[in-house]
């Protein structure tokens, strides 16, 4: 969708191409212009309008499809312009590398959206800078490790949340139903576990309420409305998006106050149940100690646990649905996944350390994750100093998008980029290999904290799935007619659709698992 489509479809859209034509003419009758060349070789790039930017270039819908056209023509490192706002453009993976790992301090900060930094407002640990962000990032890796991520405990909660959701998909007897909100939950209670230190109830309100939200905000962040609220805050606080978007965002603040504060009520320094816990005592002993400048504050717990509760669930649980579709889609690769699984595992419980035993299977897993590409644009970053890269003077604060999706489809790094092809993580003898250009984490002092746990999530969820149920269209519906178009919020999740769960018959043991 352009700029020109959301003024068609909008039932404000009288009002917003106004706004933006006076804009125009302010701008026209000023004395400032844009320029893609000042002082210094900056990044090339279409040059852009006044005050619109290369906004009427951009797919709004899809904005990755077109930064990914437009590198083919300006080269890894370019320049646009997303209203007056300038932005740096990675893309490839050789470039996005250097610049996120081999330059992470210059690339290092994040670029709050507007919208985020009204609601975050600089806490927590996914929008914020600065030594709040380092003291959060640094105490959420500390205690999520402490409370099992990546290690044994995580492990048993995932095999235990893996039992509630085979009985889920065992109540529709292999009719076709939509995985979205079960595979949700389960996922979510694995945060919930570790955060607040319980699991909840597939149908309790309470849960269902947040997970709600949080998706409901998650699509709405990537919305083209929101996009240019973004770009053009002061002139477009109107829209029906960000009001929407605030609202549930003051809904998700008002649920988890009373989780909050029933943690508080039972709290026991002695004996912390999970990453709440750990925060408040460490905000006691700070306040014991005299300490009243701490970071350790009750903005920070909520902005750190919304963000780890979001982060936590949205990517692993599209990921997964994600893998479901491919293996309905393409039922061959699916056999050769049970196969191997039955071969190598049977009936006995998976577990994490199988993993390098299931090559064919940790590699779909891995496939699943390049192709199904669900954080195209990475987040924002943004530079904290004059930095010259590539040949490029790029300035202080410039914003800087790493272009995650030029790096899974990189075509000199992978033998079929738009392909769902097992084969790109194993070498000549079927055995699992790494590779480089494999980055949906992203990578750098920004990379996604919780990694390891996700990385588990994935092999034990798919991997028990596969173990338990056969996946196919609904009847009627071919493998052929089954669409991989992305459905756009701010990540990518497959389109809504149904898929059926036959339970897997191992007759020669005499089992039905």
């Amino acid at each position: 969708m352009g700029i020109l489509d959301l003024f068609l479809q909008s039932s404000s859209s009288i009002s917003l191409l106004g706004t933006l034509l006076v804009l125009l003419l302010v701008y026209l009758v000023s004395s400032s212009s844009f320029s893609s060349q000042k002082e210094g070789k900056e990044p090339p790039g279409p040059r852009p309008l006044p005050v619109l930017g290369n906004l009427l270039q951009l797919d709004l819908k899809r904005p990755y499809l077109t930064l990914l056209k437009l590198s083919k023509k300006y080269g890894s490192v370019f320049t646009v312009y997303l209203g007056p706002k300038k932005v740096v453009v990675l893309a490839g993976y050789k470039t996005v590398k250097e610049a996120l790992v081999n330059h992470a301090e210059e690339f290092g900060e994040r670029d709050p959206m507007q919208i985020m930094h009204e609601y975050n407002k600089g806490h927590g640990i996914v929008w914020s800078n600065g030594d709040s962000w380092k003291e959060m990032r640094r105490f959420a890796l500390t205690n999520l490790r402490d409370f099992g991520m990546g290690k044994k405990a995580s492990e048993d909660k995932i095999i235990e949340e893996c039992e509630y959701l085979i009985e889920v998909f065992k109540k529709f007897k292999g009719e076709a139903f939509d995985t979205t909100l079960p595979i949700q939950y389960a996922v979510c209670n694995i945060i919930c576990s570790i955060v607040y230190g319980s699991r909840f109830e597939y149908d309790d309100p309470e849960f269902t309420s947040l997970v709600d939200c949080m998706s409901a905000r998650v699509y709405l962040l990537g919305s083209p409305s929101i996009q240019v609220y973004n770009m053009f805050p002061r002139f477009c606080k109107w829209t029906a998006n960000r009001r929407s978007f605030l609202r549930l965002g003051a809904d998700s603040i008002r649920q988890n106050l009373q989780l909050l504060k029933r943690l508080k009520e039972t709290l026991n320094p002695q004996m912390c149940r999970g990453f709440v816990d750990a925060f408040l005592v460490q905000k006691q002993k700070l306040e014991i100690s005299g300490i009243t400048n701490s970071h350790f504050h009750d903005e920070n717990l909520m902005i750190t646990v919304q963000n780890l509760f979001s982060a936590g669930t949205d990517t692993s649980a599209t990921t997964l649905r994600w893998g479901l579709l491919f293996m309905a889609k393409y039922p061959k690769i699916q056999d050769q996944v049970q196969e191997e699984v039955s071969r190598e595992i049977g009936s006995r419980q998976v577990h994490v350390e199988d993993r390098k035993n299931l090559h064919f299977t940790n590699a779909v897993i891995h496939e699943t994750q390049r192709l199904a590409n669900i954080v195209p644009m990475s987040l924002p970053h943004k530079t904290t100093q004059d930095v010259t890269f590539q040949g490029y003077v790029i300035k202080k604060g410039t914003a800087v998008t790493p272009l995650l999706t030029s790096v899974l489809y990189d075509e000199s790094e992978w033998e079929r980029p738009h392909s769902f092809y097992p084969a790109h993580f194993l070498d000549k003898d079927g055995k699992f290999v790494k590779r480089e250009a494999f980055m949906p984490f992203s990578a750098g002092h920004r990379a996604c904290p919780g990694e390891s746990l996700a990385r588990m999530e994935l092999f034990i969820f798919f991997t028990t799935l596969l173990q338990h149920f056969h996946f196919t269209p609904p009847p009627g519906v071919s493998e052929d007619e089954l669409d991989l178009t992305p459905h756009v919020g701010f990540t990518l999740d497959p389109l809504p659709h149904k898929l059926c769960a036959a339970p897997v018959h191992e007759e020669e043991e005499g089992l039905i698992i």
